[in-house]
């Protein structure tokens, strides 16, 4: 139950930033909700590669280019879903650390204290 709440939190959050940020569209709620879907299973799967593949220069730059590495998790999942359009790699890059950011705190403020 505590994944649907989460993948439903990133969804809203997902969307209430679409609105905001011109660089980056969905054509309606349930796209953000294919979204939150598909971003899950690339966290899964692929992010753990690209960080292993990237881990030196996560650790050169002091983990900023960890930031990158979800910029392209962001570029990805706007590749397999056709109702999503981010408009370049920087909006990408802002969309994917502000969705951490928004996401984080409403998932602290609706987390059950596990």
């Amino acid at each position: 139950m505590n994944l649907i709440i989460r993948l439903f939190i990133t969804a809203i959050v997902a969307y209430l930033l679409t609105k905001v940020l011109p660089g980056v569209h969905f054509e309606g709620f349930s796209s953000a909700i294919i979204f939150a879907i598909v971003l899950g299973v690339l966290n899964i799967f692929v992010k753990p590669i690209l960080g292993l593949l990237g881990l030196p220069l996560t650790i050169i730059t002091l983990g900023l280019f960890a930031l990158v590495i979800n910029a392209v998790i962001i570029l990805i999942a706007d590749y397999f879903i056709d109702s999503m359009v981010v408009d370049g790699f920087w909006w990408a890059l802002i969309f994917s650390v502000l969705l951490s950011f928004v996401t984080s705190l409403a998932n602290s403020m609706f987390s059950d204290g596990e």
